[in-house]
């Protein structure tokens, strides 16, 4: 497989539609990120559940995925589901963050998401964060929308062990999904092992990059 580096990250930036988007998708990234870079900076958006009981369970859950950074969650009220009719709240929300923040890498859904608040997101991480590297991340669900990614972050079995454990202690209200089990976290990220010639990997879209090959 061919490996380009970021190399040394001091800044990340993660958004979220709904509480629990980052973890799936991305939870894998930041543990094995944050236990490289001690009090690397994570600021982390979240769009939806901001005042319930589900913004209780991502700021603990953020905190176990970021060991060691310097996290900094803010989640909104957005209604689930209602992205598109809150496009100005989200925008400007979005917008603000990266008023904020020069990050090094942007975490956020895919452009191809079903979901409509996933792909909403993403159309606006990449017009907020133009001269950034953005990592489209994918979440397992009914819609059946997973693709073809073209980018891998490899998983130690430990990390991807300690992944899964970690979504199933941090979020209760998911567990009565059918979806959302210890099978499908970790089957996915076998998958996209197999892909990339290693044990475990989350997988990522890249909508633009620019190589640097004269270095």
């Amino acid at each position: 497989m061919i490996r380009l580096g970021t190399g040394p990250l001091d800044r990340i930036v993660a958004l979220g539609a709904h509480c629990d988007d980052i973890a799936i998708g991305a939870g894998g990234t930041l543990l094995t990120t944050c236990l490289a870079r001690p009090g690397i900076r994570v600021d982390a958006l979240v769009l939806s559940g901001g005042g319930s009981e589900r913004e209780q369970e991502e700021q603990a859950a953020l905190a176990a995925f970021c060991p060691g950074a310097d996290l900094h969650l803010t989640v909104l009220k957005l209604p689930d589901g209602r992205l598109p009719a809150r496009w100005d709240e989200a925008k400007a929300a979005v917008e603000h963050l990266r008023t904020q923040t020069d990050p090094d890498l942007v975490l956020a859904p895919r452009t191809e998401d079903a979901h409509q608040d996933h792909r909403g997101l993403a159309k606006l991480a990449s017009t907020a964060f133009r001269d950034h590297l953005v990592l489209g991340y994918e979440i397992v669900k009914w819609d059946g929308d997973l693709g073809r990614p073209v980018g891998y972050q490899p998983l130690t079995p430990e990390i991807a062990e300690r992944k899964v454990r970690l979504l199933q202690e941090h979020y209760p209200s998911q567990r009565h999904r059918p979806w959302y089990d210890r099978e499908a976290f970790l089957g996915l990220a076998r998958i996209r092992g197999i892909e990339c010639h290693t044990r475990y990997a989350e997988a990522f879209a890249v909508t633009k990059l620019t190589l640097d090959l004269g270095e």
